[in-house]
């Protein structure tokens, strides 16, 4: 069996095209085509369900693509492990922005220090979508961040850092009680995260439940923003703990005591196994994060 045609299979999987595979492998559309098929001749059986858009693998191809991801990892390992004692190649990670630059900031600085000649390349983005680019291999690992009673599903190993409260922030001068309720928090407009974040997501969910409404006046992924903008009385918002205390904004707001709303966010580290090569990074990444959470007043 030859690991370019293994190759070519998975990134049809991963990219859902042979187009997408054809970009990624820097081959042509013919050549990717070519190298599935010789796979399926191998194997006697056919692996991609060709009437579907985008492409899909059939069960012997999702079977087929799992151990594949494997052997290529495997590969990889074995010629990392042959043609260098330092660690090399890519380490690529998935950060949600939920985490605070302060808690990253360690953990970072640390790979940097242990496997100079590892390659970091880190992407933002929302946790699903994180999840999304783990599947499609298009990151190693993720740093995530759910709601309490949520976990990472399945094909992921997922470590728990521990989690915190989430709470509601207001400028000083808002019109907020001191001890507020949903209802009180209802006519209030907002200032969040996009659409795809957890927070997000879990308070309207709250609201819904209630059949109390739910407005949002300012959407803006950037954490200071965000602040700068409650600080200034444009409506509402939300953070963790941690965040918040690392913030030089956090003198300019006033957290809001909820009485009948109590959310709480875990943090995640997630990957696809195996972590072949990059057990080690991995493990000293984790260690390193759950240390900084936990001196951001992180429970685990």
């Amino acid at each position: 069996m030859s690991t370019r045609d293994l190759e070519a299979f998975v990134a049809v999987v991963e990219t859902g095209s042979i187009v997408g595979a054809s970009a990624r492998l820097n081959l042509t559309q013919p050549g990717v085509t070519r190298r599935v098929q010789s796979l399926e001749e191998l194997l006697g059986t056919e692996l991609l369900d060709r009437t579907s858009k985008p492409l899909k693998p059939t069960p012997a191809g999702l079977h087929a693509y799992e151990h594949g991801r494997r052997v290529l990892r495997a590969w990889e390992d074995l010629k990392n492990g042959a043609s260098a004692q330092e660690l090399t190649g890519e380490f690529r990670l998935g950060i949600t922005p939920s985490l605070s630059d302060a808690s990253l900031a360690a953990p970072l600085d640390r790979l940097r220090r242990e496997f100079p000649r590892l390659e970091l390349r880190v992407s933002a983005s929302w946790s699903p979508e994180l999840q999304h680019m783990l599947l499609r291999n298009e990151i190693d690992a993720a740093a995530i961040c759910m709601t309490e009673g949520q976990a990472p599903p399945d094909p992921f190993e997922a470590d728990n850092l521990g989690s915190q409260p989430v709470i509601v922030i207001a400028s000083s001068h808002f019109d907020l009680p001191e001890r507020a309720t949903l209802n009180d928090l209802s006519r209030c407009p907002w200032v969040m995260n996009k659409d795809g974040c957890g927070f997000r997501n879990a308070l309207r969910r709250a609201f819904d439940a209630s059949r109390l409404p739910f407005n949002v006046a300012v959407e803006a992924i950037d954490h200071n923003l965000r602040l700068s903008l409650v600080a200034r009385g444009i409506g509402i918002g939300f953070v963790t703990q941690s965040a918040l205390a690392a913030n030089p904004l956090r003198e300019t707001v006033r957290v809001v005591d909820l009485v009948d709303f109590h959310p709480r966010v875990c943090a995640w580290l997630i990957h696809r196994p195996p972590a072949g090569r990059l057990t080690k990074p991995l493990a000293l990444f984790k260690e390193t994060l759950q240390a900084a959470l936990t001196e951001g007043d992180w429970e685990s």
